[in-house]
């Protein structure tokens, strides 16, 4: 128990060092939100990377998807690292970079309204992160309890209001700085904790080989495949249609989700963006690969999963019974790990969320152009009341049969990318996308996954997935029957000077 108490202890410490060291590169808007537009290769990747995965996937989602589909699973940390990583990094980075900057956008909503020359959209965006990213943030805390409760038999909302107040204090001080450091420092965490923890589970288990052989005589209990051998062995596991449909969603989704591409605007550079590109691959190849190598083995734990009343497996007690019996140091080292996961996302989002309600919604209606001293002060408080708003969020999710804030979490994915990914993505690439495409695939998101919500006609992941792909034909499709952008205005946003993926010296424009 000293162990673990040290390690958290320690922790905080540095949390807490680190946001206070930081304070002094957040004393502008630009500074606090993006740190200047002066973030190096490794600050941005690991930023990227812990932004990526929280807790939700090492607890949530790795449980989860390794219990339904075995070792396929890690088909999920593959997309993640190849298509959610590497490929964003590659085709999103060095124009959202250059363009964000010729526009002068320090927000997704801020780049709509500039793009598309539509001050509707900025707010329409605006509204739609403040709506699905906030009651998003409550999931970060996922898992939490029972890992808690498992290392330190603390109440679950003593933990997070812990995290929470913590994540706060070093956010409010330093801002996106304080949040990129820190970040680091988590995901150098992450990964050793990460690699420890899988040694010493399939330790438990005979090794590799034998864990897998024991695996591989699992009985198949997916409908309809109830008579396939090694089932959770096998290369695409036993039911490969929802497994595509989550990979597209946790893959491809990262394309347009607000505290994501919002990395690039930071970035300093565009050999920073290269070099980046592989450092965030190798993050999630460790991470998310490792998380969901570790859940395909979750049937091996079986006899400890807790049950719902209805039987079937409580996924958020899958990984934390698998990591039960490691010594006392290592799971002081998966708390930490699972904290780190939590707070960096957290921070993320928050920072996102109260920066783009501050500029896109506040800032020339209710704060002056140029009152940047009331700006930051309304981006702190905002951040403050927002990770008050989840922790509530969380706390009454844990206590209450409510369903309606889990679904509203469970969607949030699925309507901020599925509204944002083609849109962006074309208007990096697409003189012609028009304003009309961009409502039209705003209004397609909300409208299949909030009847999703109601009339459940298919899972949220398959319906976030379905409504990402669909923006890629709507937004070109209704592009060629809607007014054409005007042709000066867009020549020279897309001029290779402020588009040259090899330009370094932006900052001098």
């Amino acid at each position: 128990m000293l162990a673990k108490i040290l390690m958290m202890a320690v922790f905080f410490v540095v949390t807490l060092y680190i946001g206070f060291h930081t304070r002094k590169r957040a004393r502008d808007v630009d500074g606090f939100v993006l740190g200047g537009r002066r973030m190096g290769s490794w600050l941005s990747a690991f930023a990227y990377g812990t932004s990526y995965f929280s807790a939700v996937v090492f607890i949530g989602y790795a449980g989860q998807f390794g219990w339904k589909y075995g070792m396929a699973a890690l088909w999920i940390g593959l997309g993640n690292a190849f298509v959610g990583s590497l490929l964003a990094w590659y085709v999103l980075g060095a124009r959202t970079r250059a363009m964000t900057h010729h526009l002068h956008a320090q927000t997704m909503p801020e780049f709509f309204g500039a793009r598309y020359a539509s001050p509707a959209l900025r707010i329409a965006a605006a509204l739609i992160i403040f709506v699905f990213l906030i009651p998003y943030t409550a999931g970060v805390y996922s898992g939490l309890s029972r890992l808690f409760d498992m290392a330190f038999d603390v109440p679950y909302e003593w933990c997070i209001i812990g995290m929470a107040v913590l994540t706060c204090i070093y956010v409010v001080m330093g801002g996106y700085v304080a949040t990129a450091v820190n970040d680091m420092v988590q995901g150098v965490i992450m990964l050793f904790g990460i690699v420890a923890v899988i040694v010493s589970v399939l330790s438990g288990y005979g090794g590799f080989t034998q864990a897998v052989v024991t695996l591989s005589q699992v009985p198949s209990d997916v409908p309809g495949m109830e008579t396939m051998q090694g089932a959770f062995t096998s290369i695409f596991g036993p039911d490969l249609s929802n497994l595509v449909g989550v990979l597209i969603l946790t893959s491809l989704g990262v394309w347009g989700m607000p505290q994501m591409v919002q990395k690039f605007y930071a970035i300093k550079s565009s050999d920073a963006i290269k070099r980046g590109a592989i450092i965030s691959t190798v993050f999630a190849l460790v991470v998310a690969g490792g998380s969901y190598f570790l859940g395909g083995f979750s049937r091996l734990a079986s006899a400890q999963v807790a049950l719902s009343t209805a039987g079937t497996p409580v996924y958020d007690s899958v990984i934390p019974s698998m990591l039960a019996n490691m010594p006392d140091l290592l799971i002081g080292l998966t708390v930490v790990l699972v904290l780190s996961a939590s707070m960096s996302t957290l921070s993320s989002l928050v920072l996102t969320s109260s920066s783009t309600l501050t500029l896109d919604v506040l800032k020339g209606r209710f704060i002056q152009e140029r009152d940047i001293r009331l700006q930051l002060l309304a981006i702190r408080l905002l951040l403050v009341a927002f990770v008050l708003i989840s922790t509530v969020i969380a706390i009454v999710q844990y206590n209450s049969a409510i369903t309606f804030i889990a679904q509203l979490m469970g969607i949030s994915w699925g309507v901020l990318a599925g509204a944002f990914l083609a849109p962006f993505l074309y208007g990096l690439y697409w003189q012609r996308t028009t304003t009309g495409s961009v409502w039209a695939c705003f209004i397609f998101a909300l409208a299949l996954i909030c009847s999703n919500m109601v009339w459940g006609y298919m899972s949220p992941i398959n319906a976030g997935a379905l409504t990402m792909l669909a923006g890629l034909v709507i937004v070109p499709v209704v592009s060629l029957f809607t007014p054409r952008p005007d042709a000066d205005t867009v020549r020279v946003l897309f001029k290779e000077s402020y588009l040259n993926l090899h330009d370094n010296k932006i900052d001098a424009d």
